[in-house]
């Protein structure tokens, strides 16, 4: 689905960011694989994903709310001088808070690491993507948190609900670059994010799926590589759940 394309994935170390690298490689994509720090167990798996699918798979390391530091990222990839034809914006952070007892510095961090950093990304990217003659595609990650309002969202749901919106946005002013921005989100994924909230809330929320599970981190994957490929080159400005169905 994915031959000859080149990726960049944020988040790629683990969870849906690391699911993502693979279903990206089995189909045939080479992929800038970012992460917040370097670690030897990170190329490691990176390196044995790149043999064992035969695409290249470089790792990239930045902190994705220092604009320096994505910048020098960025930079190393454009070096490389390979064409960047998918984005996914997939690193992020969740923190489930009641409004009256939130720090109010909670909030801005989960506006700037959900919504102001990737965006900045995101610019950065767009500026090489346009060079294409093909386009491209990016691939933002919401939630159902930010299209609902389950109680303690206030700041995550804030911000994946911002990232909804960017996503109708970009996929007007990218259209005529021949650029295609869409949106997963996620219902409830087999995570770390999941300790973010306790047991008993967790029991509440799958009882409320159709489906009666979490989805597994690579059940996302698939629709993020959907979206990215030839095979959805008409779908554009589209948020669309992936959550197992929910009242």
């Amino acid at each position: 689905m994915l031959q000859g394309k080149n990726a960049v994935i944020t988040g790629a170390r683990k969870g849906i960011g690391r699911a993502t690298v693979e279903t990206f490689a089995k189909n045939g994509a080479n992929i800038w694989a970012c992460a917040r720090e370097k670690d030897m167990a990170f190329e490691s798996d990176m390196e044995t994903l790149s043999r064992r699918y035969q695409v290249w798979i470089h790792p990239i390391y930045f902190e994705i709310t220092d604009e320096t530091q994505v910048k020098a990222g960025i930079q190393k990839i454009a070096k490389e001088r390979q064409s960047v034809d998918i984005l996914v914006n997939n690193a992020g952070e969740a923190k489930y808070d009641s409004f009256i007892l939130m720090p109010f510095e909670r909030l801005r961090h989960m506006v700037d690491v959900n919504y102001i950093a990737p965006l900045y990304l995101t610019q950065l990217i767009v500026r090489r993507m346009t060079r294409n003659p093909n386009g491209g595609s990016i691939i933002f990650l919401s939630s159902v948190a930010g299209l609902g309002a389950e109680l303690g969202n206030t700041a995550y749901g804030g911000s994946k609900s911002a990232i909804a919106h960017a996503t109708k946005v970009l996929s007007k002013e990218l259209a005529e670059y021949r650029i295609r921005v869409n949106a997963v989100a996620p219902g409830l994924v087999n995570t770390d994010m999941k300790k973010e909230a306790d047991e008993l809330y967790w029991e509440n929320m799958i009882k409320q799926i159709y489906i009666k599970r979490m989805a597994e981190p690579e059940e996302i994957a698939n629709m993020i590589c959907f979206l990215a490929s030839d095979l959805a080159s008409y779908v554009n400005g589209q948020v669309i759940r992936v959550d197992g169905g929910m009242g």
